[in-house]
């Protein structure tokens, strides 16, 4: 079996901003500043902005390019920012 879109969305991202992608437990990717979340489903978005939850770094949903727009209206107001599958953030988190 081939390598997950999540798992290669993870791994883009992990590698530009020079840091691991830890498939296993938590968020998915974390930095000195940020906490990443991937979701490649639009119904698992609540999923990913709970993982979220707890972390006092910059929180951002990483979703495909097809999924930003609904990622950016389901996140309206929580604080939540959203990146593009490339890392490019679309919506700034607050």
């Amino acid at each position: 079996m081939g390598i997950t879109k999540h798992d290669r969305i993870a791994k883009e991202i992990a590698e530009k901003k020079g840091t691991e992608y830890h498939s296993d437990k938590g968020v998915d990717i974390q930095t000195s500043t940020q906490a990443i979340e991937v979701e490649v489903d639009v119904g698992k978005l609540k999923e990913g902005v709970r993982q979220l939850q707890g972390t006092n770094k910059a929180r951002y949903l990483a979703v495909p390019n097809e999924l930003v727009k609904e990622a950016i209206d389901y996140t309206k107001g929580a604080g939540v920012g959203v990146m593009n599958e490339h890392g490019k953030i679309k919506k700034r988190a607050s």
